[in-house]
């Protein structure tokens, strides 16, 4: 396993849409084991290939706090349950470090996926872990949840990650 590296707003590649797997295959398989690891070391709760540069639709999510529930979502797509019943939550994100800002999400989804094994299965999570699928999948269509608030915040946290990415160079 390794340890990728995550792209970083403002980079242009977090916006680049996602591709449909063809096949589950050992490529597939150790795509998931390398996106496990790299959440895991960040540490996070949910990685699309998207943010490690592979554009691909692939989501790994553990929102377990011993971090012992690992969930693989490949070629999912979302049903939203209720439209009507929305949730706030503080959102942070891998590809946006240190930053986090309310963003209000549908509280029913349903998720249909391939597993790690190329199974089909489906879910109706709420909460953390429904926040968490939204977020990630909003990640293969290139989008970030900095897209969801203010123009002007998005923008001062742009140039405040350009200045640390100018420091590190």
């Amino acid at each position: 396993m390794a340890i990728l590296e995550i792209l970083e707003f403002p980079d242009p590649r977090l916006r680049t849409t996602a591709t449909p797997v063809a096949e589950v295959n050992d490529e597939i398989r150790q795509l998931v084991a390398d996106m496990f690891e790299t959440m895991y070391a960040a540490p996070g709760i949910g990685l699309a290939a998207t943010q490690i540069n592979v554009h691909k639709r692939v989501v790994v999510i553990d929102v377990s706090e011993a971090q012992d529930q690992p969930l693989v979502f490949i070629n999912p797509q979302i049903e939203v349950l209720d439209a009507e019943l929305l949730h706030e939550y503080d959102e942070g994100c891998l590809s946006v470090p240190g930053f986090y800002e309310t963003v209000s999400r549908p509280e029913r989804i349903r998720v249909t996926a391939l597993d790690a094994d190329g199974q089909e299965f489906s879910l109706e999570p709420d909460g953390l872990l429904a926040v968490c699928i939204q977020h990630e999948l909003d990640h293969l269509n290139g989008k970030l949840f900095v897209d969801y608030i203010s123009t002007m915040k998005r923008q001062r946290i742009r140039k405040k990650l350009e200045k640390q990415h100018r420091q590190q160079a």
